[in-house]
Formats: C-alpha cells, structure tokens, sequence
C-alpha cells in the first residue's frame, strides 16, 4: 500500500527530520510504503537540507509545499489534500504533526487498523491518555460539553488519522475542510472509526500553541456544524421565549386572582418579562437568517481555490 503522510509544520525541521527517521524506522518491515508532504506554514526558520537526506528505507519521497503565508494548521492540512489529489496517486492518505505528539508507532497502528478495514473507511486516534497539565484538561473537558451541546457531536480526536484516497473527492469539494479537518470528516458522514493511541512527547522545543490558539481552534470545529448550531440556538431561543411568556402569564393570574401581590411588584415583573422575550424572539430571528444565509454560501472551496496560498513545491528526497 502507497501512503501519502501530510504532515503540516511551522519552523518545526528538527522534530520534522527526526520524526520521519522514527517513521522509516518503525515501518521498516512493513509492505507499506510512504511519500511525504511536508506543508511549510509560513516558517521563518532555515531549512538544514541534511535533516531530509536519507537513506530510508520506507520512505520513498519527500516533498516540501511552500505556503505564501502562516494559515494554521488546519488550513494547512486543508491545502496539503487538495494539492494531493491534483498532483499525487495513492491507496490512502494519512494526517499527523511534526512534534512527535503523534507517534510512529501510533501510525503503524493506525495502518494496521486500516488495513484490516479493507481500506474502506477513515481511521482516527483517539487519545487515550493526555500529558498536558489539569488546567488544560480541565477547559478541555468544558470544551467537549460545550461542542456536543452545541452540535450533537463528542469531540474524542484530533488531526492524526488516516483516510482512503477516495475520500479525498469529497473532502477537497467541502467549504468546511477550510476551518477544521477532523470535524469535517465527521461532517461528511463518510465512514470512519476510532481505536485509542497514546499522545507522544514532543521530539524537541517548546509548543506555540496558547490559551486564545485554543480557543480559536476549538469555535473553529463548531463552525463546521454553524447550520446545526443555529438551529439548535433557534430553539433554545424561542423555548426560552415561551417560557417567559408563559411567566407574564403567572404575573397577571397572581396580580388580578390572589392577594399574594405587592403595590407595583406585577408591572415591574411583566415589564421585564416582556423585554426579555422581545429580545429572545430577535435572537431566534437572527440565528434563522444566519442558518438559511450559510446554506447558500459556498465559502472557500480548497479543490478550487489551495493554489492561492502555494508558493512552490521543492523534492527534497526525490523518488
């Protein structure tokens, strides 16, 4: 089996170059074969061409594609598909990171699981044990709560997986592969599967990733379901509006049916009442408008528009 690793990376070379000699090493008795694409986000650091210069034995090629500018890793892995479904054949795709936080040894589970599926759906790891401190963990658990109530769907991945190249004809024509890659694989409703792999250490260096990184990763993977959330925010809104109706309704029965009322107490009460489900019924009407405009907007297509960002592409081990 010919498997394209894309594996995106931000001045990331040694953790990069010492990753792929762990892979070669880790599938050196394997049947599978490998070509490697290196996407360049906009590093600012020089290249040491030595870290790429073999000799391997399971990697057969790699290829370093150059963006014009720094896009995030999840765009980046967004042009990195799309470039490899106009300019590369192969039997499966696999996503994982430069800093070794996603292990050899993990990919090869992660092949040998796909194999075993006959090669017919996406396999994703799902990490059975974290080494980030309680604090992360502890926002990342609110995060999970927040993304299932808002979409319906229990974030258990990240980027690491591996997917039949087929499903690169659906992938590169979603608007939403632009904003999170992991989502919009569950998204399509193509098949897939998750089996637990340990999260590694980092190779070397320190993690740029920060609290407002973090954030804006995780509203990114919520937007890939923005109809969903809209929709569901829609309810939420008019439930909430009903029941503020229906409290003005008791303020009035309690005012003109009983003696429990104080001077003055029921139109401060209803007042407030009926601002608030003025303001509520408005949300609705917003989040309807905001659902029914995103269905009609194509967005950034990456099949059609991943050349915008590529400045070039360089074999650095060629085939």
């Amino acid at each position: 089996m010919r498997v394209i690793l894309i594996i995106p990376l931000r001045d990331d070379w040694l953790c990069a170059g010492e990753l792929i000699r762990r892979i070669d090493t880790a599938t050196y008795n394997s049947p599978h074969t490998f070509s490697i694409i290196l996407v360049d986000d906009g590093s600012v650091s020089k290249r040491d061409s030595r870290e790429f210069s073999g000799p391997f034995s399971a990697v057969r090629a790699i290829r370093i594609l150059r963006l014009r500018r720094n896009l995030g890793h999840q765009r980046a892995i967004a042009i990195g598909l799309a470039y490899t479904h106009h300019a590369d054949t192969s039997d499966a795709v696999a996503v994982m990171d430069a800093d070794g936080e996603d292990t050899p040894e993990g990919l090869a589970l992660l092949l040998e699981t796909f194999s075993q599926s006959g090669g017919s759906k996406a396999i994703f790891a799902k990490r059975s044990k974290r080494s980030e401190s309680i604090l992360f963990r502890l926002f990342y658990h609110v995060y999970r709560g927040v993304h299932w109530t808002l979409t319906g769907v229990s974030v258990r991945v990240g980027n690491f997986s591996i997917l039949p190249s087929e499903y690169l004809d659906a992938m590169v024509a979603m608007s939403e592969l632009w904003n999170h890659y992991a989502a919009a694989v569950f998204r399509s409703r193509l098949p897939h599967s998750m089996i637990p792999i340990a999260r590694g250490n980092r190779i070397s260096g320190k993690s740029t990733m920060n609290f407002v990184a973090l954030v804006s990763h995780g509203l990114s993977a919520i937007s890939v379901f923005g109809d969903v959330v809209g929709v569901r925010l829609m309810i939420a809104s008019l439930a909430a509006s009903l029941m503020a109706g229906a409290g003005i309704l008791v303020v009035i029965a309690i005012r003109f049916f009983t003696d429990l009322a104080v001077p003055g107490w029921a139109t401060y009460a209803a007042g407030m009442l009926i601002v608030i489900m003025i303001q509520l019924i408005a949300t609705a009407t917003s989040f309807t408008f905001f659902t029914l405009s995103n269905r009609t907007d194509l967005g950034f297509i990456p099949l059609r528009d991943y050349s915008l960002f590529v400045e070039g592409v360089q074999d650095v081990y060629p085939e």
